[in-house]
């Protein structure tokens, strides 16, 4: 038994010790800070999606009317403000670009961002949509160092303004490596309110990965409060038992 104890402690060493080189070989990014419970944040992070990324992105697992739902939107304030492909209040939120321009424009389709938050994680959004900048050697004009080689073009530029990188010292024979990004010209946004923006655009995907979530979290006060009751008439039933066996 000791044998197998020792084994299963060692294991459990070598995974935590795995994770940490991981963690630390990782670059770290920067925390989103998004709250879903922000219905504000996430009616503007849906303006700006449906204004600056519906035309290659689609939402294939939310639908138009779930949005007004969730968001307390009416009927006309969707389809007048955030519906631009003509579809109806009841369908999936599909982009109408075509799979041949897609192909011819960025090499490849454009990805369904109804689950990228959960495949992602909510800092790693944030992280990429302020993290591009302008390459003249990239086919597209643009590159981004938390995916470098990024095939989509920055979308949001207008918001944020153009970027470029400021190169870290290197030892002769080492390739040139970016130490950080500078604003090379402003866009119609400060750097402030484009970081809410920012993170307006990822609280809303963070929203679209799981929409449930919203009723969830506010289901889970009462499942506390449920759980402390039973617990508190557990004690009361236990203590009541164990006075007539005492």
């Amino acid at each position: 038994m000791k044998r197998y104890i020792s084994l299963f402690a060692l294991a459990f060493g070598l995974m935590l010790g795995a994770a940490a080189v991981i963690a630390q070989e990782s670059p770290a990014l920067p925390a989103a800070g998004n709250n879903l419970r922000d219905v504000a944040s996430l009616r503007r992070g849906a303006h700006i999606f449906f204004n600056y990324c519906v035309g290659c992105h689609s939402l294939k697992y939310m639908r138009y009317e779930r949005i007004a739902d969730d968001l307390g939107l009416t009927e006309d304030d969707v389809m007048n403000n955030l519906n631009f492909t003509g579809a109806k209040f009841g369908d999936p939120v599909i982009s109408h670009m075509p799979a041949d321009d897609a192909q011819k424009f960025f090499g490849k389709a454009p990805p369904d961002l109804s689950l990228e938050v959960s495949a992602k994680g909510a800092d790693w959004v944030f992280a990429y949509l302020n993290s591009f900048y302008l390459d003249p050697k990239s086919p597209i004009g643009w590159n981004n160092t938390v995916l470098p080689n990024a095939a989509m073009p920055f979308p949001l530029w207008e918001l944020q303004g153009v970027q470029v990188p400021v190169m870290a010292p290197a030892k002769p024979g080492d390739d040139p490596q970016i130490e950080k990004l500078s604003l090379l010209h402003p866009g119609t946004l400060t750097p402030e309110q484009y970081q809410q923006a920012a993170r307006d655009v990822t609280n809303f995907l963070e929203y679209v990965s799981e929409p449930a979530a919203l009723q969830r979290r506010s289901y889970g006060i009462w499942v506390v409060l449920f759980l402390l009751g039973f617990t508190f008439l557990a004690y009361l039933l236990k203590k009541e038992y164990w006075k007539d066996v005492h």
